[in-house]
């Protein structure tokens, strides 16, 4: 299909007022009357009617003890049935921020709740920056941090790993305080926690001098050139990010974030990699207005305005999207990529843009990146689910051989004999579950069937 007439399509698909993170934004939120609610998305209706928002513990300690079966809904952000329940759901967008920077500590603790935009925003004012972001500043700490999300990075682990401490309230409405201080095992198998060990209410973050930002944008990275260069490529910056879509063996667009100081003589070189240097701000999707997008073009600003792909001021409350994304140990990065090029055809029908991005190992028991440097392939596609459900299982069979482990929160269909099998710690996890929450309290049909089920 030609670009220009999938372009087309495209806007037919999803109407005129698209609503996507990777295209636009709908100003006003989403109507959700009960007894019918959706996730962000819209690709997912929620399974119960019963939503709570309590305003303090108290009230969230009450409503824990009271639920026979309970789970956490955070900014609705997952696309698949990770945060469902048919029983009960609680909000904690609504307990009070108490944001408290510990400058001698190298910390900053929060409330269950608060969302990257806002995090970021209050460290800049006090002069510190997280160690990394998502692409979208809307999402929380505390859910981002519950499913091993990640930012870009050669020397930068996800953002789970900047956790340093949690409370976590249990079935029975005790809360467990466990840091990577003073309980460093049980801690590891706690921070990646997909909500199935209680209701954490309060997350701490390491913090570092706040820096700033150079972003970059180059246009048409071969293939090759990405397989004969692929760790020159990914440690040209502080963070760095491809987009395809899987045409023509080559990437539409190569990100580089670096540290303003660093290689600054180097930076606005004409052409990289055999990528030729962007002569505007562009969107990941070229045709798409960059408006929303952060500053190019080498413009220097602060870490939380660069290290997102998006403006914090850009806080989409809804989209037409479906996402994916999967993470393969970095040394079969060339071999996945080049697996995934020879499907271009069969791929480009149902995307909208592709991602590839790099992220530290980390020890994190059900992280993506568990003992392992990885490469994240994250795929944006329309909303067919008809026809991405076909996708999905041929894409996750090219990529099985190469151990490829999926986005905990994000839509995948591999096998939980598989996806158990591939985390070592799994065993450990389970039996972690069963001394944190004995009733199964928090449990729900997805990880019944991804951790619970016999393999």
């Amino acid at each position: 299909m030609k670009k220009r007439k999938f372009l087309k399509n495209t806007s037919l698909v999803l109407g005129t007022n698209l609503i996507l993170p990777m295209v636009a934004c709908d100003s006003q939120p989403r109507s959700q009357t009960d007894p019918e609610r959706f996730n962000w998305a819209g690709n997912l209706r929620y399974s119960t009617a019963n939503l709570d928002k309590p305003t303090d513990r108290d009230a969230l300690r009450q409503r824990i003890k009271t639920s026979s079966r309970l789970k956490v809904l955070g900014t609705a952000h997952s696309f698949n049935a990770i945060a469902d329940s048919k029983h009960q759901q609680v909000a904690l967008d609504q307990l009070e921020a108490d944001i408290q920077v510990d400058a001698a500590r190298g910390t900053v603790s929060m409330n269950a709740g608060v969302p990257y935009g806002v995090l970021a925003r209050k460290l800049e004012e006090q002069g510190f920056a997280l160690h990394n972001l998502a692409s979208l500043p809307h999402i929380s700490v505390a859910g981002a941090c519950a499913t091993g999300t990640h930012g870009s990075g050669d020397a930068n682990g996800n953002l789970s790993t900047a956790v340093t401490s949690m409370s976590l309230m249990k079935a029975d409405g005790e809360i467990t305080e466990l840091s990577r201080e003073n309980n460093p095992e049980e801690f590891q198998g706690t921070v990646v926690h997909l909500g199935a060990l209680g209701v954490v209410t309060r997350i701490s973050l390491s913090i570092q001098p706040t820096f700033s930002i150079r972003q970059y944008v180059y246009e048409n990275l071969p293939f090759e050139q990405l397989a004969g260069n692929f760790d020159a490529v990914f440690s040209s910056g502080y963070s760095v990010s491809l987009f395809t879509d899987w045409q023509k063996n080559r990437f539409n667009q190569l990100w580089i974030k670096q540290k303003a100081g660093d290689l600054e003589e180097d930076a606005m070189r004409e052409e990289r990699f055999g990528a030729t240097l962007a002569r505007d701000h562009l969107h990941p999707i070229k045709e798409i207005s960059a408006v929303n997008c952060t500053e190019q073009m080498g413009l220097s600003g602060p870490w939380h305005e660069r290290l997102p792909h998006f403006k914090m001021d850009f806080m989409p409350s809804s989209g037409e999207e479906l996402q994916s994304e999967y993470f393969v140990p970095r040394d079969r990065a060339v071999e996945a990529l080049a697996a995934l090029f020879a499907m271009g055809e069969t791929i480009f029908p149902y995307l909208l843009v592709s991602e590839v991005r790099s992220i530290q190992k980390d020890s994190l028991w059900l992280s993506p990146a568990y003992e392992r440097d990885s490469i994240a392939l994250h795929f944006t596609w329309k909303r067919d689910w008809e026809n991405v459900r076909k996708l999905l299982p041929r894409i996750e069979e090219k990529l099985r051989p190469l151990q490829v482990r999926p986005h905990w929160g994000k839509l995948f269909t591999l096998d939980p004999r598989y996806l158990q099998n591939r985390y070592e710690r799994m065993d450990d996890f389970r039996a972690l579950m069963k001394r944190m929450d004995p009733s199964g309290k928090f449990v729900n049909a997805f990880l019944q069937e991804k951790l619970l089920s016999e393999t």
